[in-house]
């Protein structure tokens, strides 16, 4: 009997080149039926909430939540140095200071919004758009300030609009560990050997890719908000590293920084459990 897979992944160009070859079936499914929907990162957070998705992409912080009935993969995180969210402003010279002003954020579960309040509280109101509207509403003045995620992080500064602050970079020297943005979960449900035949799929999958990025791009092309593949490829060599392919102990780590952090701001119950990260029995 074949297991149905329901696995949601983001549109963001790291996933679709990771999963190119798995959603073209260049990589054998082993045994496995994988039925994919590619959605925005707050969609993927809501619809996982939802239990709609055996396996998805989701923002740690949401993962958080679900750490209960979820494991962590190890293959597929991103997770680095240097990748985080920007807050941006409309104009120059702006920081965030009181309720007057408005910040548009990509999702109340993203991690994006998270680092925005862990390091702004109760400044701003918070607004929350699709992650692809943060910088057009920001330049029609919907917002003084955006978090910024994707590809957007390469052209900011052609839209004409100011840097306040690297919200990564300042999460690397608060924790002095790499920024833990998001990974794939599996529900526990699933059991071991499943989540197993799954984490190797995946594995493969993103092994083609590196092997042969180009193979990747018309997966890419088709879900991205830039097409410029230049700004395609940047945004692979920042998002996809050595951590995609295995969290290792120093993403471990980092994961368990997000919840120290989060319990210590109040963003999660103070007695909830920490992230797993799934390993082979």
């Amino acid at each position: 009997m074949t297991t149905i897979v329901n696995l949601g992944i983001s549109t963001c160009p790291n996933d679709t080149f990771a999963f190119a070859a798995l959603l073209e079936h260049r990589v054998d499914w082993r045994g496995l039926e994988f039925r994919v929907e590619l959605l925005d990162i707050q969609e993927l957070n809501d619809r996982l909430f939802a239990g709609d998705f055996d396996v998805a992409k989701t923002s740690f912080h949401a993962a958080l939540h679900l750490s209960d009935k979820t494991v962590v993969l190890p293959v597929g995180a991103a997770l680095g140095y240097g990748v985080g969210p920007l807050l941006l402003a409309a104009k120059p010279n702006q920081v965030p200071t009181d309720s007057t002003q408005v910040t548009l954020c990509p999702g109340a579960d993203t991690t994006a919004t998270m680092l925005f309040h862990l390091f702004h509280p109760h400044t701003t109101r918070v607004k929350q758009v699709v992650f692809s509207d943060v910088m057009p509403l920001l330049l029609t003045g919907e917002g003084n300030f955006g978090v910024c995620i994707h590809e957007g992080r390469f052209t900011w500064q052609q839209q004409g609009l100011s840097l306040v602050e690297d919200l990564g970079t300042r999460w690397e020297a608060k924790t002095r560990t790499p920024l833990p943005l998001g990974g794939l979960v599996a529900r526990r449900s699933l059991g071991d050997e499943t989540i197993a035949t799954i984490h190797a799929v995946i594995s493969e999958s993103l092994k083609v890719a590196q092997e042969d990025p180009d193979s990747s791009l018309p997966e890419m092309r088709q879900y991205a908000q830039e097409f410029d593949d230049r700004v395609l490829m940047r945004h692979v060599d920042l998002y996809v590293n050595k951590w995609t392919v295995d969290l290792g102990e120093q993403g471990r780590r980092a994961l368990a920084m997000l919840s120290e952090q989060a319990k210590q701001s109040g963003l999660i119950e103070a007695d909830a459990p920490d992230l797993e990260v799934w390993s082979p029995r």
